[in-house]
């Protein structure tokens, strides 16, 4: 059991390093004012952030920074009246002129911290400090002990839901051995809770984890959304503990329908506490979506927690393969579970697909988009789970078949021993004289000497061949080797979904995509220079290029849009993009396009190029807060 547990947890951690990454917020910046860019004849009074979802604040949520690159004191970022998704601060009087940088760090309502940066001038433009820290990026070690802590919790939950379910629900003639993995699960998912509590402050403001202790942090923590999410985690696992203890003192076959009752109730809950933290809270229909996480959450545990403790079943009737005749050995516990476990994929392809059509939003973004490539890698896992499920099913089948089969055989074989042992007993008129009237008097007889056969001795049981289940070339013994072969390849195919499930977490839906790149020009319309800058930070993810178009691409006023796409081919969304064009043959420029944030692409309708040639166009890139590049590609402007 120990060294299951040590297989389990080193999964779970090559699950995390292999195959997290960070996770993809709902929250889009849609808006500034002043926008990105803009030359203001006056100082603002204020700014204002409108994003495409509400957003939390924290304390330290907006910063402003003067051309020298000194922090100017702003007042305290708040939410619009009756706006959660818009955020706005005070500026104060007197800014002076120049270029100013604002960045900003909010809270999505799906609890993954988004960040961004941008500037606007006051007078005129000026040149901003090279040294200028616009905010902070996530911290590694933070970010790694998050990730860690947060699938520690998921694994702890599949394995304590789905280990009590296969005892409430399946009955396994010896429960005994599942306790370490109930015990286990509980402790994992209470250390695991504590730790992403913990470091909830320092995850939302990109500190360290040293900071994870700072009293007033992990105050305010406990007044957000998700630390009350975890703090009712906290909550529930006590009453999860006394369960715990009343499922093991009724025991497993006569648990009451009240206990039950009470399993389900607090298995809901707890997945209630991801689903109210998790993308399934924020987006469109969120109640429905909320119902269908908490149902696909639970079928998970039901299904890969009960494959756990089927193996660790399965395992322990190796050394005791017989049931007990009533209906509680282990071919029966296989065969209950088979139903279970048919009941929890069909949950799991049913809200799957509802979750799918959720972030997919259209069939064209299942091949245009990487969240629709890597649907379609785990659609094709999934199916390969199924074929493993059902290869599990048809073993389970020959197991039962089996057992019933040297069931019958054994009491065939015991019939025929008892009539053997009738037909033995004296007649009455070969009984003794001390027999007659049913007393058994002592009487001198031979003793059987010990050299004699063993058809002399008396016999206490049928025979050796009374009991073929407990030899491991029988029918039933061959079936249950089988049947644990085939279930330890269902967990390891039910490990690479989650991998891959995982993988696409980190991933932007696809109907965000798709929704940027319905907004954003295409490519080669009529009347329109299209240009292509590739650029690299240098940074991991920090590759990819702009798309820029020109219309009508000649001298005069032009309308200029721009989109990101990232490594991988598919829309990126960017902190923020400049463009400038300068015509080095006539000494003109640079000249600012001033391109702004139109919600998935970046663009301008009043860019004024003077006169035709080749012209320089160079984009800036920022693709974090402290990460940009700039490249430059030649874009002809006709007359």
């Amino acid at each position: 059991m120990t060294r299951r547990l040590a297989l389990l947890g080193a999964v779970l951690l090559l699950l995390v390093l292999g195959g997290a990454g960070p996770a993809s917020a709902h929250a889009v910046l849609r808006s500034s004012d002043p926008a990105d860019g803009t030359v203001l004849k006056s100082a603002p009074d204020s700014v204002t952030l409108a994003f495409s979802e509400s957003v939390g604040l924290l304390d330290d949520s907006f910063r402003l920074f003067d051309p020298a690159g000194r922090r100017v004191h702003t007042g305290e970022a708040r939410h619009a009246p009756d706006h959660p998704d818009t955020a706005e601060v005070a500026f104060p009087a007197g800014l002076g002129q120049g270029t100013f940088t604002v960045a900003w760090r909010v809270v999505s309502a799906d609890s993954h911290p988004v960040s961004g940066a941008f500037t606007f001038s006051v007078g005129k433009p000026s040149p901003t400090s090279a040294a200028i820290g616009t905010g902070r990026n996530e911290n590694p070690v933070t970010g790694g002990l998050h990730e860690l802590a947060r699938y520690a919790a998921y694994g702890a939950a599949a394995l304590l839901i789905g280990t009590a379910a296969f005892v409430l629900l399946c009955r396994p003639p010896d429960p005994g051995p599942l306790r370490r993995p109930l015990a286990a699960g509980w402790w994992t998912l209470l250390g695991s809770t504590v730790v992403l509590l913990v470091l909830r402050a320092p995850y939302e403001t990109g500190a360290g984890p040293a900071s994870a202790l700072d009293v007033p942090a992990l105050t305010h923590t406990l007044t957000t959304r998700p630390g009350l999410v975890l703090l009712a985690r906290l909550a529930l696992l006590a009453p999860t503990a006394a369960f715990l203890v009343r499922l093991y003192r009724r025991g497993a076959g006569q648990a009451a329908l009240t206990t039950l009752a009470m399993g389900t109730a607090l298995a809901l809950a707890l997945a209630l506490t991801w689903a109210a933290s998790d993308h399934a809270s924020a987006g469109i229909q969120v109640p429905l979506a909320m119902t269908s996480s908490v149902l696909h959450l639970l079928a998970m545990a039901v299904w890969l927690g009960g494959l756990m403790a089927l193996l660790t079943t399965l395992q322990g009737a190796t050394a005791d393969p017989r049931g007990t005749g009533d209906g509680s050995g282990p071919s029966a516990t296989v065969a209950r579970f088979s139903r279970v476990a048919f009941l929890a994929v069909t949950v799991l392809v049913v809200t799957g697909l509802y979750q799918s059509w959720r972030g997919l939003g259209s069939w064209a973004a299942l091949t245009d988009t990487t969240y629709g490539r890597l649907l379609l890698v785990k659609l094709a896992a999934v199916a390969l789970l199924l074929a493993a499920a059902g290869r599990s099913r048809r073993w389970t089948a020959r197991l039962v078949t089996a057992e019933r089969a040297e069931k019958a055989g054994r009491t065939r074989g015991a019939g025929r021993t008892a009539v053997r042992e009738e037909a033995s007993q004296p007649t009455a008129l070969e009984r003794t004289p001390e027999q007659v009237g049913g007393l058994s008097l002592p009487t001198a007889r031979e003793p059987v000497p010990p050299s004699a056969p063993p058809s002399a001795r008396p016999s206490d049981s049928p025979g050796p061949s009374s009991d073929s289940s407990s030899d491991p070339s029988s029918a039933s013994g061959g079936c249950r080797r089988a049947l644990r072969r085939s279930v330890l390849a269902e967990a390891a195919v039910a490990i690479a979904v989650l991998v891959v499930s995982t993988v696409l977490s980190g991933t932007l839906p696809g109907r965000a995509a798709a929704e940027a790149a319905g907004t954003a020009p295409a490519a080669g319309i009529p009347g329109a220079a299209v240009t292509t800058i590739p650029f690299d930070t240098g940074t991991p993810g920090g590759r990819g290029t702009v798309q820029i178009t020109w219309e009508p691409g000649r001298v005069g006023q032009n309308a200029v849009e721009a989109v990101v796409f990232g490594p991988d081919g598919g829309l990126s969304t960017v902190p923020e993009l400049r463009l400038s064009l300068s015509l080095q043959a006539r000494e003109i420029g640079p000249i600012d396009a001033r391109l702004t944030d139109r919600g998935g692409y970046w663009g301008t309708d009043s860019l004024n190029l003077p006169i035709p040639g080749t012209w320089t166009a160079k984009a800036t890139v920022r693709v974090s807060e402290l990460d940009q590049v700039s490249a430059s590609r030649e874009v002809r402007i006709l007359r």
